[in-house]
Parts: structure tokens; sequence; C-alpha cells
């Protein structure tokens, strides 16, 4: 019992403290988008099971891997929200809080958004090369699959875990949902398992970068954007100044023929 206690200490020891001091300091307040996101998949779990509530649902967040790329990429965001008709709502409500409260915390806000989405996004693109290369293929799906709705946070719930393990080093909480999460696609391969091991590579290449580069990439991102503001700055007050040059220009020419009548009525 006591190594199992010291075990438990070292892997989830200077996790359980730094969520345990923010929400004692900040309640709900520390983690908003954790909240936002419970009530986003409370909120489309109601409307989807109201009259004509599933078809505004499938028009907003459903993706499929038959739709066009381009409405699959608009409706990937809300899809993160969006749960299983057939599984319990409860389940998705309680992973979702807990997993991305603790990412919140853990990761902090940008962050948890950015593996949230990508690794979402790369299970969505996942399924539509499975289905484009066919089942004859060892990652192929047959072509129904892409008619089968591919919602719900699952993805993003699972590449959550893995970067808060590998933020915190737990290393064997972050092994043993890989392990299941690999056992899964392999007792029970379909769209789900796979799309969680995608989810669950992605996440772990976001962690590493993360740890190698920093904020080396977020500071690039910002000073990308900032060379863009002067750039499109510059380029209004170019476009300014030529057309009062051209305003001016105009009214000089204007005054030339207005001169050169007169003087030929004279």
């Amino acid at each position: 019992m006591a190594i199992a206690k010291r075990a438990a200490v070292a892997e989830w020891g200077p996790l359980f403290g730094i969520v345990r001091e923010r929400v004692a300091r900040k309640k709900f307040a520390a983690v908003p988008l954790a909240t936002a996101a419970t009530f986003l998949i409370l909120f489309f779990s109601v409307v989807q099971h109201l009259p004509g509530g599933e078809r505004l649902v499938t028009r907003i967040g459903v993706v499929k891997a038959s739709l066009p790329l381009d409405v699959s990429l608009l409706r990937t965001p809300l899809s993160l929200y969006v749960p299983a008709l057939d599984l319990p709502v409860w389940g998705a409500l309680a992973q979702v809080f807990v997993v991305f409260g603790i990412a919140e915390i853990v990761l902090g806000r940008r962050l948890t958004l950015v593996v949230a989405y990508s690794c979402t996004l790369a299970g969505t693109l996942f399924a539509r090369v499975g289905v484009a290369i066919g089942p004859e293929h060892v990652f192929g799906f047959p072509h129904w699959v892409a008619h089968v709705r591919d919602t719900g946070p699952s993805a993003a719930v699972v590449a959550l875990a893995v970067c808060i393990a590998f933020r915190c080093r737990a290393w064997v909480t972050g092994g043993t949902v890989l392990v299941l999460m690999v056992g899964e696609a392999v007792v029970l391969p379909n769209l789900a398992g796979l799309e969680h091991v995608v989810a669950l590579l992605t996440a772990v290449l976001i962690a590493v970068s993360v740890e190698v580069f920093g904020d080396f990439w977020p500071r690039v991102l910002g000073g990308v954007a900032a060379a863009t503001s002067v750039a499109t700055a510059s380029s209004f007050a170019s476009s300014l100044a030529a057309s009062s040059l051209a305003v001016e220009v105009t009214r000089r020419a204007e005054g030339r023929v207005t001169a050169s009548a007169g003087a030929v009525t004279s």
C-alpha cells in the first residue's frame, strides 16, 4: 500500500497540486473554456433531440467524409461539441469538463484549443484519406464509412490527456492511455478507434514541439501578424496618397479647362 501511495504521489502529485491551488483560488473562473465546452455539448445534445433539431445540428456541426472538404473544415470546430446520438451524453460532459479543465490549467487556454482542434481535424482528414484509399489498404475504410457521422469530443479528450501527462511527466498515465487506444484500434478496428490513434500521434508531435521550441512558434506567428499589419497600413497609406494625388491632378486639369474655355469665350 505504501509503495502504491508513493507511486501515485510521484505520478499525480504535481498535477494535483497545480489544479487544487487554481480551483481553490478561482473556483469555476479557473476553467471558463471547459465550462463553455461542457455547456455547448449539453446544448447540442438537447437541440438534436428536438423536432427538426437533428437536421439543424447536422447542417452546422456534423462532419462526414462524403462532404466536400471546405464544408468539413467549416463544420469541424463545432463538430467537436456535437455528441454521438447513440451514446449517453453524461459521459461526454464529464470527460470534457474534467479533461478540458485540467488542460486549461496545466497547458493554458490557447494550447488547449490548439491541441483539441488540431487533433480533431487530424482525425477528420484521416477518415477522408481512409475512405479514398479503400478497404484493400491496411488503414482504408469501406465506402459506406463516408456517410458515418464523425463528431464528438473523444479524439480531443484523449489527445489532451496525453499532452497533460507529457507536461506533468506522468509517463505511466500517458503510456496507459496510448496502450488502451492502440489496443482498442487493434481489437475493434473502426473509424473512431483509428481516429483516436491519429489524434494521439498528433498530440505527441505537438507536445514534443512545444517542449523543444517553447514559445518560438507563437513569437514567429506574432511577428508575421505584426509585419502583415505594418504592410497593410503602408499599403493603405500609399493608396490614400495616390488617391489624393489623383484628386489634385483632376482638380488642376479641370481648372485649366475652365480657364481655356473662359479665354475662348472672351
